[in-house]
């Protein structure tokens, strides 16, 4: 069930102001390394190449100054956030199906009567009693007829 092999390096080179990565297809499915592209377009900007079949070169490019160190850890946090994208990728195809499903059920389904729609239509179909104080009658009506 595990087709991720037991070590996956994630190899990078830096260049003057820029990261650059070439990952494999295979392990890191292009939708998630498109997400985790998307996350980091404040931060950097974010070129996108094919340079072979079933693989994707990723560079980024520092907006500003950015020395050695800032770099490696611009290159761990895409590689950390990249397990994280790959890891959601592969929860959301494993429950499409459960998706679909629920969804199909919630727009398909016949809509159930609400308890207040019920109230109501009890209401309606209610004959009002007789008001002999005459509560319901406005006050401007009685005012007027005692001055009247």
């Amino acid at each position: 069930m595990n087709d991720v092999p037991e070590t996956v390096e994630l190899p990078y080179a830096l260049a003057d102001r820029e990261v650059q990565l070439t990952l494999d297809e295979e392990v890191y499915p292009r939708d998630a390394v498109l997400g985790c592209a998307y996350l980091f377009v404040d931060r950097c900007y974010v070129f996108l190449t094919r340079p072979g079949d079933k693989q994707l070169g990723v560079r980024l490019r520092a907006k500003g100054e950015a020395n050695e160190a800032a770099l490696e850890a611009l290159a761990g946090e895409f590689a950390n956030e990249l397990l994280n994208q790959v890891l959601r990728f592969r929860i959301g195809e494993s429950s499409r199906r459960l998706r679909e499903y629920t969804f199909a059920k919630a727009f398909f389904s016949q809509p159930a009567r609400t308890s207040i729609d019920a109230l109501l239509a009890e209401l309606d179909a209610e004959d009002l009693a007789e008001d002999p104080l005459e509560i319901q009658v406005p006050w401007q009506k009685t005012a007027g007829a005692e001055n009247g």
